[in-house]
């Protein structure tokens, strides 16, 4: 009994929510993207809408493998960062109001990756616990700064107790306290660029590196 009852408490939900739940949204209008081709993407700083001062950072060092594993080729996000900066480029809103074919020339980019974080939060009920990051993607292109493609997702992930018996509540409680002292934002970030990326019909077309490049 305990151990069926420790598996149904120990209830790990990893939630993807968009507008999507409620009804599938239109296919989006890839012309322009098929027409610039991007080979290569840019990641600039990402703003911060939050109240999580480090969340800029965590978020940004999560987006090149997602962008990379979808064929792309990504420039490295620690070498951009510090040669914006010494550029005069210090500041992610002031990189994000900057010209999009200035940054891509600096790199030789096709294409510029805007991401907005407009949550990063945690929250928690006694025996339970749930991280959000809400995120806003824009692909820009690097030749004429004409927007491509643009994506806003959510995802959580929610830890805590299954049930109402005093093992099932013992047990949320204490998941929900290690959420709590090391919420999971890292995970659910990974999630949200994920389904930003990969959604069909909605994400990144497949880059030139994917065997599904061009063939959708």
């Amino acid at each position: 009994m305990l151990k069926v009852a420790l598996r149904r408490t120990a209830v790990a939900v990893l939630l993807a929510l968009t507008a999507a739940c409620a009804h599938k949204p239109p296919p989006k209008d890839y012309t322009a993207y098929r027409s610039e081709d991007p080979h290569s993407i840019l990641v600039i700083p990402v703003t911060n809408k939050s109240t999580q001062v480090d969340a800029p950072d965590n978020f940004l060092a999560t987006l090149a493998v997602p962008l990379a594993e979808r064929g792309y080729y990504v420039f490295p996000v620690n070498m951009v960062k510090r040669t914006m900066e010494d550029d005069g480029l210090g500041d992610a809103d002031m990189v994000r109001a900057a010209d999009p074919r200035r940054l891509a020339n600096l790199f030789g980019a096709d294409a510029v990756l805007y991401a907005e974080i407009e949550n990063w939060d945690a929250s928690y009920i006694v025996v339970s616990a749930s991280t959000t990051v809400r995120v806003h993607y824009t692909l820009k292109s690097g030749k004429t700064g004409e927007t491509l493609w643009d994506q806003t997702t959510t995802a959580a992930y929610s830890q805590g107790a299954g049930g109402i018996d005093p093992i099932s509540l013992l047990v949320g409680a204490v998941k929900a306290a290690v959420e709590r002292a090391h919420p999971s934002y890292i995970r659910v970030a990974n999630f949200a660029n994920a389904q930003a990326v990969n959604t069909p019909d909605q994400g990144l077309l497949p880059g030139p590196y994917d065997k599904g490049y061009k063939k959708n």
